[in-house]
């Protein structure tokens, strides 16, 4: 016999109680906390330094030293330190530019041996790339300039060659600064070529073989677009220290071969004249800054940034 429960006439089901109302998620701020030494160390070490920077080239020209400077919002500076130093300035953009060109063809000849070539050598050829920086750069700078020297080995080889003149030689010229350039920044172009040139899978480069591509055609149509990313990384790396570089050109060249850097040093340290120096390097830094930001439209690889 089974019971069956009965519902009294004219009554209802019981309505479900509502669902209490969802909490909002709580937000996850630890790659906030994570970002806060770096925005620290950002705001003490480059926005206050650019900040003194700035109004240091907006003070007094008449002021001095020994009296101080006063704020007086002076925009002439800028156009002293064009009229008066244009041309450390643009030597100092063509001596990066080709010791960024010239470390480039180096660097990716290096890297594409050490990815593709190197077999189970890479691991030493690498340590062998980054070996300069176990020595500091002013010794490495001066190795050069003993290297180049009037009576050393180079320059005796390069007479004995034709290369040079009776007379010629390599200190204190051109050839001498950016050869130290090329030599002290090449690691920069190397280390992200060889990063972006090693994720390149070689069966693309065979496929394109199989397609028929003469070798040439298949390094434009594979391997170099997909380095790009490395190209790019390594010649900003390279292009922006060799710019603002100054100890190559103080001891491998002569004042005839001098960079903005030396420039800006000498105005700060022994001229004492703030107020230009500080407008050089503003500038610098901002024809810097637009210069890298069209260069990177132009490649195509804004993800960079």
């Amino acid at each position: 016999m089974t019971a069956t429960a009965t519902r009294p006439a004219g009554s209802s089901a019981a309505a479900p109680e509502p669902a209490p109302p969802a909490k909002p998620p709580r937000r996850n701020l630890t790659g906030y906390w994570l970002l806060l030494p770096g925005a620290l160390w950002l705001a003490v070490f480059f926005v206050v330094p650019f900040y003194s920077l700035l109004a240091t080239s907006l003070y007094d020209p008449g002021g001095s030293v020994l009296e101080g400077y006063d704020m007086s919002w002076a925009f002439g500076n800028y156009v002293t330190a064009v009229q008066e130093y244009w041309r450390p300035l643009v030597r100092s953009l063509w001596y990066g530019a080709v010791a960024t060109a010239i470390c480039l063809v180096l660097g990716y000849v290096l890297a594409y041996a050490i990815a593709f070539k190197a077999g189970r050598w890479k691991n030493l050829m690498l340590i062998l790339v980054i070996a300069p920086f176990f020595t500091s750069f002013l010794v490495r700078t001066l190795s050069w300039k003993l290297l180049l020297r009037d009576d050393g080995f180079v320059v005796d080889t390069l007479q004995f060659l034709h290369v040079l003149g009776a007379d010629g030689r390599l200190l204190a010229t051109p050839v001498a600064v950016i050869a130290g350039l090329v030599y002290n920044f090449l690691p920069f172009m190397v280390l992200p070529l060889y990063a972006s040139i090693d994720k390149i899978d070689p069966r693309l480069v065979e496929a394109a073989g199989d397609l028929y591509a003469r070798p040439f055609v298949g390094f434009f149509k594979v391997t170099w677009p997909l380095s790009l990313p490395g190209v790019v990384s390594g010649t900003l790396l390279t292009f922006i220290p060799a710019v603002g570089d100054y100890i190559n050109a103080q001891l491998l060249g002569s004042p005839g071969q001098r960079m903005i850097g030396n420039v800006i040093q000498n105005l700060f340290t022994d001229a004492g004249d703030y107020p230009v120096a500080g407008a050089l390097s503003v500038m610098l830094m901002l024809l810097i800054l637009v210069l890298v930001l069209v260069y990177v439209r132009r490649a195509g690889t804004e993800e960079l940034l």
